[in-house]
């Protein structure tokens, strides 16, 4: 088998920060996302990895190289535009050919990891495989309507859903696919939709399997699920003190990575604080990732992203944040109240 990551798109629901970073590299938990979706895959045996990618191709290619870091073979394949994700597939056909193959949204996270399904999927005979989750929101969701275990059809987005089972973002697919798509007709939003390829796998009587995820699942594409999504990740990692901690009060589910300097300040964890760090009269909160090289003085912050090279000082108390890479941070004479901030790479706020 093989693996499609897709790694285009524009990341517009987490702008500003992709108007500098790909959405796929923004860091959970100190590491982009896209690389926990390779770690999963990699995990079920899959080595050879084909990656779609868009206008931000030389950042993707630059930060995850030519897979060898994973023991494995990654082949790009631009993608012309972001016409969807049937589009993105009849696009990777030369690199796919007639190999079964796994396709994972580059931005999607989840807990139960992929390696049963692969093992089934090679081991079996059925066409398709999707996985569903139950979600409040189904209507910004390609949706799923069940007959007991049995999909009868599929919609992307719809206006009035006809059921709360959302496809997460794993699909397995076998080369009829490429029939399905071939007949495909843009949607009403202008992309050649999954939904309507598998749709059609259906209506032409193949085997569509569905699964339900018992474990969580996050669309990393908005700030409140990226900082969701850095919740669930802290809870569950291991942590390690490598740095130096001095007159500080450090709980022990926090990781202090190499080279950090932690000094007359309070961590409560779950929490990251990267490399290179200097931590210094703060107070970290739960659920916040502190990346490499970033300066935190005379501040709180608590279920925050900050990304690497960041000075945040006399800033009073950030909560529910993501901070772009070297951004700073300041504050002028007046006392602080509690912010709630996106900013971009290399922002500068002064605060009154």
């Amino acid at each position: 088998m093989k693996a499609l990551i897709l790694a285009g798109g524009k990341g517009s629901r987490l702008r500003p920060i992709t108007f500098s970073t790909a959405k796929q590299l923004v860091p959970v938990a100190n590491k982009p996302v896209i690389e926990y979706g390779i770690e999963a895959i990699r995990e079920a045996g899959i080595s050879d990895f084909g990656i779609i990618v868009g206008d931000s191709h030389a950042e993707i290619e630059n930060a995850l190289g030519d897979g060898s870091r994973w023991e494995a073979k990654f082949t790009y394949i631009p993608q012309v535009a972001p016409l969807g994700l049937a589009h993105a597939v009849k696009t990777a056909k030369p690199y796919l050919q007639d190999d079964r193959f796994i396709m994972y949204l580059g931005d999607n996270l989840i807990k139960t990891g992929v390696a049963g399904l692969v093992e089934e999927f090679k081991n079996d005979a059925f066409d398709a495989s999707i996985l569903l989750t139950r979600v409040p929101n189904p209507e910004e969701f390609g949706v799923a309507e069940l007959d007991g275990d049995r999909v009868v059809r599929l919609e992307e987005k719809p206006k009035q859903p006809k059921s709360d089972y959302a496809l997460v973002g794993v699909y397995l697919f076998g080369p009829s696919v490429f029939d399905a798509i071939d007949v495909l007709q843009p949607s009403f939003r202008g992309e050649y939709e999954i939904t309507d390829a598998i749709q059609g796998l259906i209506d032409a009587g193949k085997n569509v399997r569905s699964h339900i995820v018992t474990g969580w699942w996050k669309d990393t594409g908005t700030v409140q699920a990226m900082l969701e999504a850095n919740r669930l990740i802290l809870e569950s990692m291991s942590h390690s003190i490598k740095g130096e901690i001095q007159d500080s009060e450090i709980d022990d589910t926090v990781s202090v990575g190499e080279g950090a300097r932690v000094v007359s300040s309070c961590i409560r964890g779950p929490a990251i604080i990267g490399p290179g760090c200097v931590i210094e009269h703060a107070y970290v909160g739960p659920f916040t990732s502190i990346a490499a090289g970033v300066t935190l003085k005379n501040a709180e912050i608590e279920y925050s992203i900050v990304m690497d090279d960041c000075r945040i000082e006399d800033a009073g108390r950030i909560t529910g944040s993501l901070i772009g890479r070297g951004v700073n941070v300041t504050r002028a004479a007046r006392k602080p109240a509690s912010l709630g901030l996106v900013l971009g790479d290399n922002s500068s706020v002064t605060l009154p």
